[in-house]
């Protein structure tokens, strides 16, 4: 698994486990209010205080866990669509080299072009292979770069 799979899988987890901890403290709430109403029914203002403390508390609680599973799924949108960008940009740039050169020859041949793609034989080597390798080595870096962003 790499390391942004198992960041998403922690991000996910984690949100689900605040979505948990969220619905626990409704229901502690809900109990905390019940008590509250049996307290005043028996004339215990003090006890029923101390519940409708805990009740506000367990909302407050509550709202704080639901705010940050939302800021957790907004950082995993994010996330994923950086990476998703990222995996898009990588495969634009890894066209293969013979679907291009076949795709030029098809159209030159139905326009009736004579499409000549060699270099004489004094003009290949060093030329063509430092644009190309200087080429690749920006697109290493470049990628180098959004890798380590993420």
């Amino acid at each position: 698994m790499s390391n942004m799979e198992k960041h998403l899988f922690n991000l996910k987890f984690a949100a689900k486990e605040l979505q948990r901890s969220s619905k626990k403290c409704d229901k502690e709430e809900k109990a905390e209010k019940a008590k509250v109403k049996k307290a005043i029914q028996k004339g215990n203002v003090e006890v029923a205080r101390i519940h409708a403390e805990n009740a506000i508390r367990q909302k407050n609680q509550s709202g704080n866990l639901l705010m940050n599973f939302e800021h957790q799924f907004e950082t995993l949108d994010v996330q994923t669509a950086q990476m998703e960008d990222t995996m898009s940009s990588t495969t634009t740039l890894t066209t293969p080299q013979n679907q291009v050169d076949s795709l030029m020859h098809e159209l030159a041949d139905e326009a009736g072009l004579d499409l000549n793609m060699e270099l004489p034989q004094g003009q290949t080597g060093s030329v063509g292979t430092s644009v190309a390798s200087a080429e690749q080595d920006e697109l290493s870096s470049r990628l180098a770069k959004l890798r380590d962003q993420m």
